[in-house]
């Protein structure tokens, strides 16, 4: 169960990540989740979208650099210590984390985060081993 995420390479620049905001919008993209991370030169745009593929594209038709990742979509317990619960499963199974970012949506009585482990088939695994929810792509473009 794993989902595309697009990753967008911005020069950290005025007015770029709204150039990469509008061309989803005129390709008419939804946008489920998103974060971004930066340095001094460029910035990250990760980005959960319902077709990966068109946006893909209509961001490559106006020039920006994107990779495709996949990351493990995950329903935590929206309580105190819900993700540290998730962490340590990941964790007894020798699976470290790179990054993760979390949903604005909720499924059912969970928040909903979005993560990449350096072995994504090893991380479902061991969460599902786990008993945590690692929802479908479709789950998430329905939210």
């Amino acid at each position: 169960m794993k989902v595309r995420q697009i990753s967008v390479f911005l020069e950290n620049k005025k007015g770029r990540l709204l150039e990469a905001l509008e061309t989803l919008a005129k390709a008419k993209t939804n946008i489920r989740a998103l974060s971004i991370a930066d340095t001094s030169e460029f910035g990250i745009l990760r980005l959960i979208v319902p077709e990966p593929e068109q946006a893909r594209k209509a961001l490559e038709k106006d020039g920006f650099t994107v990779g495709e990742h996949e990351v493990i979509v995950v329903g935590v317990n929206d309580k105190p210590g819900g993700l540290a619960s998730i962490l340590k499963v990941l964790n007894g199974a020798n699976l470290n984390v790179e990054y993760l970012y979390a949903f604005v949506a909720r499924s059912g009585n969970k928040a909903v985060v979005v993560l990449r482990t350096e072995n994504i088939n090893s991380g479902i695994k061991a969460l599902e081993k786990g008993g945590v929810k690692v929802l479908s792509a479709q789950e998430v473009y329905n939210l």
